[in-house]
């Protein structure tokens, strides 16, 4: 069962469900974003992949230990090619194709609860969200964010405090919702209800489980 604890769930106790955004409300293929990258630098994708992703330059851009001025400029100082914000913005907007089943499940959840986003990611996809995923901004709002805008980054449980104190909402009533185990872990570490989205059959399951979906 989704949450921190099997008898923790209960009916009507969760204020706000929070999304994860990269292979939750949206499919991410890194792979399209680094071939468009290689493309542009005239270098390989082993390359770009090495310089950006197996370094860990780009945790630095999702943990806010750079600023987006500098995670740009180094980004293209890395990969051996000048970037613009417009070219980076179009190689990540390439990669993402929204989930619509995920999406119409957030409509019909904001008539009963708040929803937000929060993503490991650097405050450029915040920035540029509306070109990105334009999907979002009907459905979310402001409540978009990322995790640089917090200086640190899920799994860490102080990425989740900080984002729940900007929201003014305590971790007993969050539900988290994310594809990857470790940040779920990290979520329940943090003290909210988590789910690792695997399918729209768990996760409509999980949400019956906390009251939340009504067919």
């Amino acid at each position: 069962m989704s949450g921190r604890s099997a008898s923790a769930a209960v009916s009507d106790a969760i204020k706000l469900v929070l999304f994860d955004m990269d292979n939750v409300l949206c499919a991410y293929d890194r792979a399209t974003r680094v071939a468009y990258l290689a493309e542009l630098a005239g270098t390989t994708r082993e390359a770009v992949h090495v310089a950006i992703w197996d370094s860990g330059f780009e945790l630095l851009g999702d943990s806010g230990a750079l600023e987006a001025a500098d995670y740009l400029g180094g980004f293209g100082e890395r990969i051996g090619y000048p970037l613009s914000l417009e070219e980076w913005v179009e190689a990540r907007r390439r990669s993402m194709q929204p989930d619509r089943a995920m999406l119409d499940i957030a409509g019909r959840l904001r008539n009963t609860v708040d929803i937000a986003v929060l993503t490991n990611n650097t405050t450029l996809v915040a920035d540029h969200i509306d070109t990105l995923l334009p999907e979002l901004r009907p459905l979310f709002g402001s409540r978009i964010y990322t995790s640089a805008q917090f200086k640190t980054a899920k799994p860490d449980p102080q990425c989740y405090r900080r984002y729940l104190s900007e929201l003014d909402t305590t971790p007993e009533a969050a539900l988290f919702v994310d594809d990857l185990a470790a940040n779920v872990a990290g979520a329940r570490e943090a003290g909210l209800f988590a789910h690792q989205h695997t399918s729209m059959e768990s996760f409509k399951q999980a949400l019956s489980e906390h009251g939340l979906l009504r067919e």
